[in-house]
């Protein structure tokens, strides 16, 4: 995805549908004018092969009308500059290659099309998930899961279909006007009654697209608040079978299930009633315009069956052009949707910090930092601690305390209220902090893990040595068990990790954790979920690592206390270093 095209897509300073086909046709010009193009010269072969044919109508072999149609004119001219009689066969013959020809470039635009359809929808995507992986945590944490899942996933397929039915009106518009240059040079009157025709079509269905756009907003934002829903439900599902309160997760969805119910009847209603008026209504414009060229213009029956045939195919392409534009209108709430959610987390960019760079040679300080989630009750209250270079140091405390997000202060996923936190005295805002984070390894109490290769959930899918993976492997002392898999670290892990222990879970996690050879490496309760030979496991693994970079560990279990160079206490906003003779009181769960 270029920048340019992203920035396009997602920055159009008024709403609607046109204004979404232009921020289309801007952010991808190339493709677009290519696809145009085609379906224009495609309309042209299609106008002049049918023209070939309703020349068989009003041309007989060997004779020349003296004031031949513009029909009988591309016939007349198609045949002298091939030196071929003008006859049946031969026109038909012309005819069918040209309308083939046209099939052939129609092919192409559609092709174009298609392949931009998919440009829009990843596009889309990755400037979502970008945006938001670039807010500030803050933003992050207020968000829905489920809601940016779905935009990512159906809105912003949604939003690119939207292109594909904006090249269908243009095609239906172009080959429209294309006919009716055609029914202009045979009758100028019968051709500007197919234009009124064609406007009073528009006028008198223009209420039901509102109304489907309508429909389609709140279909959007019933959907939005649907997959949320049951995102978080489903999550919750072990203990709402456990209590046996599963009709709670029935009730939530059975209500927002009728809410968007009723949005999509209101839509399909407002849809169908456009399709089903466009056929009396195309009826009734072909039956005037065949009374008019008859029985008003009074024009030859032969070249009346050609105008009739020629309104008949505006009105219908007319008629083609609306039903895509009511399939635009349905798309644009998609497409507004995910560029407002793209604009929102725009607006909340996480600061990059300075330009200093560390090693991690001396150690963190926390200097008089207080920090409250907005809350009056903080849960750091002006405390100050120090984390040694090399050292294992591990936060330990009642649930809520803040341990977590004394590591979430530490990578600078949330900044202190008050007071400073400096790495080898060099304050954290200082610091170019994508450069500090490069320099962690994080392991959390769940590790994700794909159904994909060892080598894949260690590396993310980025180019890296053998070398490397072996090393971190070896590292995380996970090297024998992975050789012993059947393919070795080729192995594909299952969903979640499903295939594994674990124990074998934590340490591939940690294996992850070290394979950009950090220098600090966190364990966020990463033994708190395993059994107690798999944490024996973890902080034998821990244990192997000291010495070689600094480690801070948040946790519950006694053995990894003990192992400590320093042991903190938070609890009430209070931060206390424990010494070792009391190590060995129960830690707070």
């Amino acid at each position: 995805m270029t920048q340019t095209a992203a920035t396009v897509l997602t920055s159009v300073a008024s709403r609607g549908a046109f204004p979404m086909m232009a921020a289309f046709v801007r952010a991808y010009p190339g493709r677009s004018a290519l696809a145009l193009l085609a379906v224009f010269v495609a309309g042209l072969l299609d106008g002049l092969g049918l023209s070939l044919l309703l020349s068989m109508l009003t041309l007989t072999d060997g004779v020349r009308s003296a004031d031949p149609s513009l029909p009988e004119k591309v016939a007349l001219a198609i045949t002298d500059f091939l030196g071929i009689p003008v006859s049946a066969p031969n026109l038909l013959a012309l005819a069918v290659g040209l309308i083939s020809l046209k099939a052939v470039l129609t092919l192409l635009a559609n092709r174009q099309v298609g392949f931009t359809v998919a440009y829009i929808a990843t596009d889309l995507r990755l400037a979502m998930i970008r945006a938001v992986m670039k807010a500030r945590w803050r933003y992050y944490l207020q968000q829905s899961l489920g809601r940016l899942a779905h935009s990512v996933a159906g809105e912003a397929s949604r939003a690119a279909d939207g292109f594909q039915n904006s090249a269908e009106m243009a095609a239906m518009i172009l080959n429209s006007f294309i006919y009716l240059g055609i029914a202009m040079t045979i009758s100028p009157v019968a051709g500007l009654a197919a234009i009124l025709a064609g406007a009073i079509l528009l006028l008198v269905l223009r209420r039901l697209i509102r109304k489907s756009r309508r429909a389609a907003v709140d279909q959007t934002r019933l959907l939005q608040s649907l997959v949320a829903v049951i995102s978080g439900q489903l999550s919750a599902a072990k203990p709402l079978k456990a209590m046996a309160r599963e009709e709670h997760v029935d009730a939530l969805l059975s209500d927002q299930t009728r809410k968007l119910k009723k949005a999509l009847r209101q839509q399909v209603i407002a849809k169908e009633a456009v399709s089903a008026l466009q056929e009396p209504l195309l009826a009734i414009m072909v039956s005037g315009g065949f009374f008019l060229s008859l029985y008003v213009l009074e024009l030859p029956l032969a070249s009346v069956l050609v105008m009739l045939f020629l309104i008949a195919r505006v009105v219908s392409y007319l008629s083609k052009a609306q039903k895509a534009f009511v399939q635009v209108s349905l798309k644009e709430s998609a497409y507004w949707s995910i560029v407002q959610g793209i604009e929102q987390a725009r607006s909340q960019p996480e600061p990059t910090g300075g330009d200093r760079v560390v090693e991690l040679e001396k150690g963190i300080r926390f200097e008089d930092v207080s920090f409250g989630h907005g809350t009056a009750r903080g849960i750091l209250d002006h405390q100050s601690l120090e984390i040694p270079a090399g050292a294992l140091t591990v936060f330990i405390g009642p649930s809520g305390a803040g341990k977590t997000t004394m590591l979430d202060l530490l990578v600078g996923l949330l900044r202190p209220d008050e007071g400073r936190i400096l790495v080898d005295d060099v304050p954290l805002d200082e610091l170019n902090l994508r450069a500090w984070r490069r320099q962690i390894g994080y392991v959390p109490q769940e590790s994700v893990m794909v159904d994909e290769s060892v080598a894949y959930n260690l590396t993310l899918g980025e180019q890296m040595s053998e070398d490397d993976i072996r090393e971190a492997l070896r590292a995380a002392d996970a090297l024998d068990f992975v050789s012993a898999m059947p393919e070795g670290w080729n192995t594909r892990v299952g969903e979640g990790g499903s295939r594994l222990s674990g124990g074998q879970r934590q340490r591939l996690a940690i294996a992850r954790a070290l394979i950009h050879k950090p220098r600090l490496l966190i364990l966020d309760e990463a033994t708190s979920n395993l059994d107690h030979e798999a944490q024996s496991a973890v902080i034998e693994t821990v244990n192997h690592l000291r010495g070689k970079l600094t480690i801070l560990a948040v946790a519950h279990q006694e053995r990894m206390v003990r192992e400590a160079d320093r042991v903190y206490r938070l609890a009430a906003g209070r931060v206390s270093e424990t010494a070792p003779t009391e190590r060995l009181i129960p830690v707070d769960g």
